[in-house]
């Protein structure tokens, strides 16, 4: 489902019991639309997430960890300025609509009482987080800028008298009597809009997936509609939830109820932030990804297609080549027949010696000599011949131009946020991507470190997630007698297994570690090599994460997701 009204509802209420009268102590912005807020409540430190985003836009309490800039953007500075410290004293959902209040008390630098309202407005694409004062609704900052050419209704800038969105003509569905619902069902202006829709007409905040599950549960039936209704409703005021995952075939829905008319496996958890964790976490890290990666993305894809179309030109070029030996045949039949030729012929048929005496006709330029003639086609000869040589090696360094920017292009696709730095650092190091110069004099950035794994019997597995960490880990982290797997011949990870003499439980494993991280994520019976550390080899001047082996054996596995993140340290 949507993040509705009644989802705001339940979550308004877990966040209040969490969160109420608790102190701000840290504030970050680890990506543009989101906020993380540390609280400490209840005895313990809890982490607000506030999203903007425009597909993921959301509030809940998350326990995933966050990579923060080096330099915090504005809005965060902001933040801090005035809630460092403060105390948040309430949470307000405003009617049944997507918009949240939290009101805070804090102190200003000189010691004054100061009422400032967080307000998150969860509007899709409009989505928004603002800061504003309590007594003069003036806005102090918003992660959004929304200026008139953008909104002729609302002005969203600081300074701006802060202006809610348009106002629903609708009724909350926790404030209106449920016996008056068969009414205004039946009474409806539209008789032909489905009772679904007109639940959505009618109530403020009820989503698609909401008021099918409530027209289920009443079995379609009108009169049964509001016992059903009033009862949904009041386990939702009251906390009595149930936080549901359900798994269909094609997608995967949050609800803070099972609801029954989706169909699918349903998984509970015990939080809606719990829930929210789980359902958001790769798909908002792969949006993330994209971001951060998009002109990652775009240089890739366009190398790629350079490459590819280079490629092409070449096997053009070598097939044109075929022609030499066919040139170095003509002129040595030539050669041979100097006397049966005189200069001002246009062509010449001779008996071929090299094709069972079958006779060949050979074009001449009849302002030549014979001899003439015969060194004009030796020439084309050697001419093809030196540029066979030189096409294989052009073909031969572009294909692996092809092959690196597939394994970068692999690396990107399976990325997690905090990976995308690694591989564009690489991509400066190879010469693909400037470096951004700036004012200040940075930090060379280290290189992160291999994601860690423990197979079923607890042997340490390590994997490479760029081709800078490849050749780290393989190279001069594993150990000589450590076992190295890789997808055969298909781009991916290289993996280490930290034994000399691992069980087959944890080669089993670890292969399907290596064929997860590859581009055959998604495929079955996936071939993985292995082989010994001492046994690989870097040839001299070969891209990263290139390496070359001997003496490998080789397993086939179906990447199993569940496994790996089961594996995972």
């Amino acid at each position: 489902m949507s993040f509705d009204g009644i989802f705001t509802h339940a979550m308004v209420n877990e966040l209040s019991n969490a969160l109420k009268n608790g102190r701000v102590s840290k504030i970050h912005q680890p990506y543009p639309n989101e906020i993380i807020i540390v609280m400490r409540a209840n005895g313990k430190n809890h982490k607000l997430l506030l999203s903007a985003h425009p597909s993921y836009a959301r509030i809940q309490l998350t326990e995933i960890p966050y990579e923060n800039p080096s330099s915090p953007p504005n809005f965060c500075m902001i933040m801090r300025k005035h809630l460092e410290g403060a105390i948040l004293e309430d949470i307000q959902q405003v009617g049944n609509d997507r918009i949240i209040h939290f009101r805070f008390k804090s102190r200003d630098e000189i010691g004054d009482v100061q009422n400032v309202i967080m307000i998150v407005e969860l509007m899709g694409r409009h989505s928004n987080i603002l800061l504003i004062e309590q007594d003069t609704q003036r806005i102090l900052d918003t992660i959004k800028h929304v200026p008139t050419s953008q909104n002729s209704y609302r002005f969203i800038m600081p300074g701006a008298t802060y202006q809610s969105p348009p106002h629903q003509d609708k009724l909350n569905p926790f404030e209106t009597s449920s016996s008056e619902l068969t009414e205004l069902m039946t009474s409806f202006e539209d008789q032909d809009l489905p009772y679904e829709k007109r639940l959505q007409h009618v109530y403020q905040g009820i989503g698609a997936d909401t008021a099918k599950e409530l027209l289920h549960r009443s079995e379609n039936n009108i009169q049964n509609l509001p016992i059903l209704f009033d009862s949904f409703m009041t386990n939702i005021r009251k906390g009595n939830i149930s936080p549901t995952l359900t798994i269909g075939p094609k997608k995967e829905f949050f609800t803070p109820l099972p609801y029954l008319s989706i169909e699918g496996e349903h998984v509970g958890y015990t939080t809606l932030s719990e829930l929210l964790d789980k359902y958001y976490e790769s798909k908002a890290d792969r949006d993330r990804v994209k971001q951060q990666g998009s002109d990652l993305i775009h240089l890739i894809q366009t190398e790629l297609q350079r490459n590819k179309k280079k490629m092409k030109k070449l096997q053009n070029t070598l097939n044109e080549t075929e022609l030499a030996d066919d040139y170095r045949v003509r002129g040595e039949l030539l050669t041979a027949y100097l006397y049966k030729m005189t200069k001002g012929q246009k062509e010449v048929s001779l008996t071929n010696f090299y094709d069972e005496e079958k006779p060949m006709t050979i074009p001449l330029d009849p302002r030549k000599t014979p001899s003439q003639n015969a060194q004009k086609y030796f020439s084309k000869y050697q001419k093809l011949k030196n540029a066979i040589a030189f096409v294989n090696e052009q073909m031969r360094l572009t294909q692996e131009e092809i092959d690196y920017l597939e394994s970068v292009s692999t690396q990107v696709e399976l990325a997690t946020p905090k990976d995308i730095a690694d591989i564009k650092e690489e991509l400066i190091q190879q010469g693909y991507m400037k470096k951004k110069k700036t004012k200040k004099k940075q930090k060379q950035a280290k290189l992160s470190k291999p994601d860690q794994y423990r197979s079923s019997d607890g042997t340490t597995i390590l994997v490479g997630k760029n081709n800078l960490q490849n050749d780290q880990l393989t190279l001069k982290t594993a150990r000589k007698s450590d076992i190295w797997l890789h997808t055969k011949n298909i781009p991916g990870s290289h993996v280490i297994i930290q034994s000399a003499d691992p069980s087959e439980e944890t080669l089993l494993e670890a292969a399907n570690i290596a064929a997860y991280f590859s581009k055959s994520q998604l495929s079955a019976s996936v071939p993985v090599d292995y082989v010994e550390v001492k046994k690989i080899k870097k040839p001299n001047g070969a891209k990263p994460g290139f390496v070359i082996y001997e003496g490998q054996r080789t397993l086939f596995v179906t990447p199993d997701k569940d496994l790996v993140n089961r594996l995972k340290e």
